[in-house]
């Protein structure tokens, strides 16, 4: 390098020096603080990774039992001692109280069916659920008997005749030339349901017990014209007469029957036989002409002394006669014609005929005069036939009228 450049360098860097230092003397003192240094950070030792302590292992919960349901129970009230099945498997026999209970029978639907001699079979579908109690009242009704079947009702101690249902034509019967008006017109009558009825009418015997349990008087002996027919009431074989409407009905109910109605009576004293009567009147009954001590021609005598006509029957010892000493009809019903007139349920209506129901008929629902049927020991042949009508106040009794009994439902 040159001595001029180098002295020129040399006064230019002295230049430079000198305007800085004077700038530095101008500008005012700054004083600056320092900034504070951070502590340092403390020193965070890890510690140690715990050790994981081991839990007991905790038995696994069984799972929670779902339970039983209890067993199904069958209670069956029914006849006593009927058997019962189960899909025609025997499941026991119900107690001498009609209950049988049959313990955890299979779930599902069953056949159940119980039965007992002497009644038509209960039949059902039974569902059995698991865990429920059922009760099912299983009635079990009486075979239909067969037409002239003969039960004794333990009751009175009378003997009964199944009477089946039918159809038959009430009323004037052909042929028959003596029907009165309220006789016709002849109209088919249904008896829907079958009944029983007296083979006999209730006798001396049978009103006897009758009384002794219901705490009622027999009636007065009965008298005709001064002539006792029955001294004391010591022949219990007669019919029992004497009696008023109310007598025979209190009766009937008291040996678990009732009257029969008018219809039912005609059907079964026709015993399946279209005519008048059903049979020669001599064989089947007693009436005025048979029923004294010599034979009469008491029809005669009606229409010539009529006047007279009691007198001739006491005089010739006409009275009514021990029951079933006649021929009994189709059914086995004995003196449903003559002996002693029968009260029956109906009201007397003259002119019912003219409307009655087709199937089983009542009669009128009211009126003043109550029906009889039959005839008795004191009429003359005319008024003995199964169509005949008579009519009396229920409140009277007299030594010509007696009753017979009807039952709906079986004879225990």
């Amino acid at each position: 390098m040159t001595t001029k450049l180098r002295c020129a360098l040399i006064f230019v860097v002295f230049v430079l020096g000198s305007a800085l230092c004077a700038y530095a003397q101008l500008r005012p003192e700054v004083t600056v603080k320092p900034k504070p240094k951070k502590p340092p950070a403390a020193k965070v030792t890890p510690k140690p990774a715990e050790k994981a302590v081991a839990k007991p292992e905790q038995p696994e919960k069984p799972p929670e039992k779902v339970p039983e349901p209890e067993p199904a129970q069958i209670v069956i009230e029914t006849s006593p001692n009927a058997e019962v099945y189960f899909d025609d498997q025997f499941a026991g026999r119900a107690s001498p109280q009609g209950r049988l209970v049959v313990a955890n029978p299979a779930p599902g639907e069953r056949r159940l069916r119980v039965a007992l001699a002497g009644k038509r079979d209960y039949q059902a579908k039974v569902t059995v659920v698991a865990g429920q109690e059922s009760r099912i009242e299983a009635t079990l009704e009486d075979l239909a008997p067969t037409a002239g079947a003969v039960k004794e009702n333990p009751k009175d101690g009378l003997k009964y005749v199944w009477i089946p249902p039918g159809s038959f034509m009430m009323g004037c019967s052909p042929g028959d030339s003596e029907c009165d008006a309220d006789e016709k017109p002849a109209h088919r009558v249904t008896s829907s349901k079958g009944f029983w009825m007296g083979q006999t009418e209730v006798t001396v015997g049978a009103y006897k017990r009758f009384a002794r349990e219901s705490g009622r008087a027999m009636p007065q002996e009965p008298n005709f014209m001064g002539r006792a027919l029955n001294s004391g009431w010591t022949n219990d074989a007669m019919p029992m007469v004497e009696v008023s409407w109310d007598d025979a009905a209190a009766y009937c109910s008291w040996a678990g029957g009732r009257l029969p109605t008018e219809a039912e009576w005609e059907y079964a004293a026709r015993g399946g036989s279209t005519q008048a009567r059903y049979g020669a009147l001599d064989d089947i009954a007693w009436y005025a002409d048979n029923s004294g001590v010599s034979r009469i021609d008491s029809s005669h005598i009606w229409r010539q002394e009529q006047k007279k006509y009691i007198e001739r029957l006491r005089d010739n010892g006409n009275r009514m006669h021990e029951v079933a000493q006649k021929r009994a009809n189709g059914f086995g019903l004995y003196d449903m014609l003559g002996n002693v007139w029968e009260w029956l349920n109906n009201w007397y209506g003259e002119n019912y005929y003219q409307n009655s129901p087709a199937t089983d008929p009542q009669g009128p629902a009211s009126g003043g005069l109550r029906v009889l049927r039959g005839g008795s020991w004191s009429n003359v042949p005319r008024s003995v036939r199964v169509s005949y009508r008579y009519r009396y106040a229920p409140v009277n009794r007299v030594v010509v009228n007696g009753c017979r009994c009807a039952w709906e439902v079986n004879i225990p």
